[in-house]
């Protein structure tokens, strides 16, 4: 079963998600920015399958989110104020991070 996404909009300092099965979600923009999943923010494995994660700084405008758009059907991309815009968040990760407790 794909998860198909029905709306996405920005309330306030969350990212308000709803999907067809009912699911929805309202994800904190500094979650969001924190858990991205691109390499320059998780790491990526070496040749031995090691992943040293990076050190990532946030400077003043990186919990901004500018925009996002769908990536295909199983996806969000978000640019934020900082300039990074390489996470690609899958609808099922996304999802993983709403049921999350609050930090």
């Amino acid at each position: 079963m794909s998860l198909i996404l029905e709306n996405a909009a920005v309330i306030g300092d969350e990212l308000a998600l709803s999907f067809a099965d009912g699911f929805e979600a309202y994800l904190p923009l500094p979650l969001l920015r924190r858990a991205c999943p691109c390499a320059a923010c998780q790491g990526e494995p070496d040749a031995l399958g090691r992943v040293v994660r990076p050190k990532v700084e946030y400077g003043p405008k990186a919990f901004d989110l500018k925009k996002f758009e769908q990536v295909g059907g199983y996806a969000i991309q978000f640019s934020w104020g900082d300039g990074h815009a390489s996470g690609i968040y899958a609808y099922a990760y996304l999802q993983k991070l709403a049921q999350l407790p609050p930090a």
